[in-house]
């Protein structure tokens, strides 16, 4: 077990790694959710989700969609380290022609359903829950939220609509990094109290360190043992995670890091790997 978490932290690490790369490549392009989901992503496509890089429309897939789209370089890392494609990809992030778009679309192996428009992934992975159900297959759903994307009202009708089907193949995860991109999301539009709107909704709900395996783990296989309601998983995130002049800095919302601030973040994740060893 502590080889399995020593190889997951060291994927985030990577991801986190290819994200500062990659943005700052791109001189575009949001770094701090990405950065606070790394765990998330490192967890479910190298441990959790049933996928193959070889076969990505295999039938017996499960699935994952990214509800808030901006934060797609962290898919993308994810992806490439995967296997769906060369991490050397990852630099054209957001040039004319290449797989790598600046929010996803189906044109990237591994991309299930195009994503940008916040507040619509919750209803889509609904969708793909009930088609499993439909196919009699045992499919997973995973689906990110973001925090901020929580205010808008689709969200909350498609979660309606989950606990009414009945989704247990349905994860919800709330990438719950506090900050949205005009600042604190408790004061744009206070989320609270959260726990207890997705409980009143009907869903199964987890609390856990969304930076630490062991707890994402352990989360996302308590999900798997609830029947007859979907289970939404609520990390507690840092914007920014990783990178000490991006924590907790609503800037690097949408903002891409200098080729000066690209070497000191990516000697600073250098550092956390080291020491973390």
């Amino acid at each position: 077990m502590k080889k399995k978490i020593n190889l997951l932290k060291d994927k985030a690490n990577t991801i986190r790694k290819l994200i500062v790369k990659m943005i700052a490549e791109a001189k575009s392009g949001h770094p701090g959710g990405s950065l606070s989901a790394a765990e998330i992503i490192a967890c479910l496509y190298f441990e959790v989700m049933r996928h193959d890089p070889k076969n990505p429309d295999s039938p017996g897939r499960d699935k994952f969609h990214l509800s808030k789209g901006h934060c797609c370089p962290a898919i993308y890392s994810g992806l490439a380290l995967s296997g769906y494609f060369s991490v050397e990809e990852l630099m054209k992030l957001r040039k004319i022609g290449c797989l790598l778009q600046g929010h996803p679309d189906r044109g990237t192996p591994g991309i299930e359903v195009a994503s940008g428009s916040l507040g619509q992934g919750l209803s889509v992975a609904c969708g793909m829950s009930i088609a499993a159900k439909i196919d009699k297959r045992d499919t997973r759903v995973y689906c990110l939220m973001g925090d901020g994307e929580l205010q808008e009202g689709n969200i909350w009708e498609a979660a309606m609509s989950a606990a009414h089907f009945k989704l247990d193949n349905l994860c919800g995860v709330v990438d719950h990094n506090g900050f949205q991109i005009d600042g604190r999301t408790e004061e744009i539009m206070n989320l609270a109290p959260l726990v207890d709107k997705w409980k009143s909704f009907g869903w199964h709900v987890i609390q856990c360190d969304g930076h630490s395996i062991e707890e994402l783990l352990k989360a996302f296989e308590e999900a798997r043992t609830i029947n007859q309601k979907p289970t939404v998983i609520i990390a507690q995130t840092v914007k920014g995670k990783g990178v000490s002049f991006m924590e907790h800095v609503v800037d690097f919302h949408g903002r891409a890091p200098t080729q000066e601030e690209k070497n000191i973040a990516l000697a600073e994740l250098e550092k956390n790997c080291k020491e973390e060893e």
